[in-house]
């Protein structure tokens, strides 16, 4: 729906408010009534974000990835021994979900619901989070992580097949806006 170049030297998250603007205003012309959810990594957790899509006049839900902490690690101590106990049992990955209330000491506005995954895998403790304007009642914490987070690695495989294989990434021109041309208009893969 949107690939944009944008300089290296700014916050991941800038100018992602506008752009929904725009996109969330296109699909609500057709589509008044659907409900839209955006997942993102952990470039764009942040709280101007998050309350704008909170925002009744928007409607949007969103499961954003969430840069882990010691406060967040934390949270989820028993289930990282859980974690390790099972896979100390099966010598398979094993995974162990806690859904909790979570505010950040500064940057964040208000409490918002976070999952944390406590996992234990071969190298060890491998623990990650992510937080959600989405209801328990609407998805559990394993089905919002694994079936809908974890989704977004498909759709950046795609992101990458353009890159590769269409020479997308070819932006070596003087300008930023020639080089959002070549974005948007890759080398063709016969020529």
């Amino acid at each position: 729906m949107c690939a944009r170049l944008r300089r290296s030297n700014i916050d991941g998250a800038e100018g992602a408010i506008d752009e929904l603007t725009r996109i969330v205003g296109q699909i609500r012309q057709a589509w008044p009534e659907v409900k839209i959810i955006i997942r993102a990594d952990s470039g764009f957790c942040r709280d101007d974000l998050m309350s704008w899509c909170e925002d009744e006049k928007n409607r949007i839900g969103y499961v954003l990835g969430l840069a882990k902490n010691e406060r967040l690690k934390k949270e989820i101590t028993d289930e990282m021994k859980q974690a390790e106990a099972l896979f100390g049992q099966t010598q398979r990955p094993a995974r162990v979900f806690r859904d909790f209330r979570y505010q950040t000491l500064k940057s964040w506005s208000r409490e918002r619901r976070v999952i944390g995954k406590a996992e234990w895998m071969d190298k060890g403790a491998n623990p990650r989070f992510v937080v959600t304007s989405l209801s328990p009642e609407s998805m559990d914490a394993r089905a919002i992580y694994e079936d809908f987070y974890c989704a977004r690695g498909d759709m950046e495989n795609r992101i990458k097949e353009q890159q590769l294989d269409m020479f997308a990434d070819r932006t070596s021109a003087a300008t930023m806006r020639a080089n959002q041309l070549r974005l948007y208009c890759p080398r063709p893969l016969i020529s």
